[in-house]
């Protein structure tokens, strides 16, 4: 391997306290966004830097506990700053695996500027596991061993359920229509379980992850 990979880190970004119910952990996109980034370090050799605490979210959008944007972004300053002194860390890859977390990429040339690092963003699980709480992430829930598959049938009743699919949340729907369609989706065909497709999901994630290293590698 690149010797020039042991000063680059991967972090994990998700959210430890937001509702999947009933099916699926609080905690849900933190694991599934730590698996993307450990499992990628293995593959590269890139430093494994855990995963940042806080989250944020659209106001439209309140399923659970989250921060501003401004402290997250101070939060992934500091914790950058910290790899870059203790671990030589001078580029980085930020799996983020909750879809609140997106706006954070408008700051990234000032966390730059703050850290003196190359940082990519990578949201390839966003843009591909579909709606929040839904078959994706279910999928992946279950290839980690974290899905209550007791929970399946209910986890489609979006009425009791607002937050899957972000069903009950009216001007969010309203404002983004990836959103709309995620919650039609869930409401008009349910949710499934599929460990294949859960493996899948986490190719793809993890493979991009890859490939991001490597243009870091270069750059």
């Amino acid at each position: 391997k690149d010797p020039g990979v042991h000063k680059i880190g991967i972090i994990a970004l998700g959210s430890h306290l937001e509702n999947h119910r009933p099916a699926l952990p609080i905690d849900t996109d933190a694991k599934i966004g730590a698996h993307i980034a450990f499992q990628s370090s293995l593959l590269t050799g890139a430093k494994f830097l855990g995963i940042i605490f806080p989250a944020y979210e659209l106001d439209t959008i309140d399923h659970g506990v989250h921060v501003s944007l401004d402290v997250l972004k101070e939060n992934v300053i500091s914790t950058l700053n910290q790899a870059k002194k203790f671990l030589d860390i001078e580029k980085v890859v930020i799996v983020n695996a909750h879809g609140g977390n997106i706006p954070l990429m408008a700051e990234l040339w000032d966390i730059e500027d703050k850290t003196g690092m190359s940082i990519t963003f990578n949201n390839k699980v966003i843009s591909s596991e579909g709606p929040h709480g839904g078959s994706g992430e279910l999928s992946m829930a279950k290839v980690l061993g974290i899905v209550n598959e007791k929970e399946l049938e209910n986890q489609a009743n979006v009425n009791e359920y607002e937050e899957v699919g972000l069903y009950g949340f009216k001007q969010a729907r309203r404002d983004d229509p990836n959103i709309e369609e995620g919650a039609r989706d869930v409401e008009e065909n349910g949710v499934y379980i599929d460990e294949e497709y859960g493996i899948r999901l986490f190719s793809l994630a993890i493979n991009s992850v890859l490939f991001d290293v490597e243009k870091l590698l270069d750059f």
